[in-house]
């Protein structure tokens, strides 16, 4: 239930922002090649906020309404002591002040601390996974090992974590892929949401090439499954369907075909403190110093509500046969 004792942060449409996507760390011990270059150049450590400052930033978040955090990248398992992060924001889930708290992740490491996350009151997160086949998760992400996320998957099942799967599809491979996920994801209770692939920073391949309309991609699901849509959320941006055939969720995010930007209430903070209000969108607004120049939140909250409030109608980003309008900054940056 809304605590209303809190103020909101409403931005000039209407629209609420009551989901935080944070950051945590540009790094990543995969490359992905709709994420990252191969040869990325990551940034200085001391631009980096620490695991207090990131913190304290979400109890200011916190306490201007927003009611679920997600924890993202890069890969937000590698950043060290990464535990104490979430066994401080825990807090707010006891109080009741946050409904959820959760992370994105490429699996390599959730195995690992899959028990010590559910101890810390996260119940469900999403791995980033776009293939079965060992080979082609090796191409896709450049040195990874299927078997190693794999493994860490059936790990954190065991240890009671909900697990959504994430596919980015990229046209003239998940074609090929579909079918065997749904089938894998749905076979141990999982969901499966399938990702436009989106024009952020410059990953050494033509987004034209890579891009395949979720829209009309469902026109060919619907030849071979039975898909019926259902109103069910995760509070995000995704649009479910129910697969008869095995009774699991597939779901569709579509920022390019079918956008969603009228009832966005999302914003991002990426690892430096640098709020962004859409993804799709350059403009942006750094908190880090006024979260450094004083011990009081006031002045970084005065920046939230402003910044919200200011939050752009919707994403400057397209993708089509004869041009491509994308972003410079890569999908790490901000954890996609």
């Amino acid at each position: 239930m809304q605590n209303h004792t809190t103020p909101d942060l409403i931005d000039q449409y209407g629209r609420q922002a009551s989901y935080l996507r944070l950051s945590i760390t540009d790094r990543c011990d995969l490359r992905c090649t709709y994420c990252m270059s191969e040869q990325m150049t990551f940034l200085p450590r001391k631009e980096v906020l620490s695991l207090e400052e990131l913190e304290r930033l979400v109890g200011a978040f916190v306490d201007n309404g927003v009611r679920k955090v997600r924890l993202t990248g890069g890969e937000p398992l590698v950043r060290k002591n990464v535990m104490s992060l979430f066994e401080g924001l825990s807090r707010h889930l006891k109080s009741g002040a946050l409904d959820e708290l959760t992370l994105t992740t490429n699996g390599t490491l959730l195995g690992k601390y899959a028990k010590q996350l559910v101890d810390f009151g996260v119940k469900r997160v999403n791995v980033s996974l776009d293939t079965l086949c060992p080979e082609k998760y090796a191409e896709i992400t450049r040195w990874g090992r299927l078997e190693r996320v794999l493994g860490s998957i059936e790990e954190a099942l065991a240890a009671g974590l909900r697990i959504k799967i994430n596919t980015v599809a990229v046209k003239g491979k998940i074609e090929e892929e579909i079918d065997d996920l749904i089938k894998f994801t749905h076979g141990r209770g999982m969901d499966l949401t399938l990702i436009e692939t989106m024009p952020l920073g410059d990953v050494g391949f033509d987004r034209n090439e890579q891009y395949l309309s979720l829209t009309d991609f469902r026109q060919d699901l619907d030849q071979r499954w039975s898909l019926t849509d259902i109103g069910d959320t995760t509070g995000g941006p995704s649009r479910y369907v129910r697969v008869g055939e095995t009774g699991g969720r597939l779901g569709f995010i579509t920022p390019m075909s079918n956008n969603f930007c009228s009832t966005c209430n999302r914003v991002r903070v990426s690892c430096t403190g640098t709020l962004f209000t859409c993804m799709g969108a350059e403009g942006a607004v750094d908190l880090r110093d006024a979260l450094r120049s004083s011990e009081s939140n006031a002045a970084v909250e005065g920046l939230i509500r402003e910044t919200v409030f200011a939050k752009p109608e919707c994403h400057n980003f397209s993708i089509d046969e004869n041009s491509t309008s994308g972003i410079k900054r890569h999908m790490s940056f901000l954890g996609g």
